[in-house]
């Protein structure tokens, strides 16, 4: 090199020369858009089973502390329950709603989305 910095347009269109070479387009790529389907379905496992053991926890305290039977127990697994399959609901309504926005899975024919 001659010791000159190299000018910003210079890179910029190297920059885009390399990426029309790689065949790098706007669009992103599913792994670049969101979650992969394994880290999706462990995240709505993990805000399934992190409601129940809060129910359990608070419910089971809730019992110790008063010295009842397990009445705020099962009352809590089921709150814990019903927060949990919410929290999922609201992850799937977010995944798709950002798929629909970003046109993943816009492609596929009618009857292969039924199946």
């Amino acid at each position: 090199m001659s010791g000159q910095e190299p000018s910003k347009t210079r890179l910029d269109d190297l920059q885009a020369r390399i990426d029309a070479a790689k065949g790098k387009d706007d669009v992103p790529s599913k792994l670049e858009a969101g979650h992969t389907h394994a880290q999706l379905a462990w995240r709505m496992v993990i805000q399934l089973v992190v409601g129940i053991a809060l129910g359990f926890g608070i419910g089971f305290g809730i019992d110790r502390l008063h010295g009842t039977t397990p009445i705020f127990l099962v009352l809590f697994i089921g709150f814990g329950l019903a927060a949990g399959i919410k929290v999922m609901m609201r992850t799937a309504q977010e995944v798709q709603d950002r798929n629909a926005r970003l046109g993943i899975g816009q492609d596929m024919p009618d009857d292969e989305k039924d199946a």
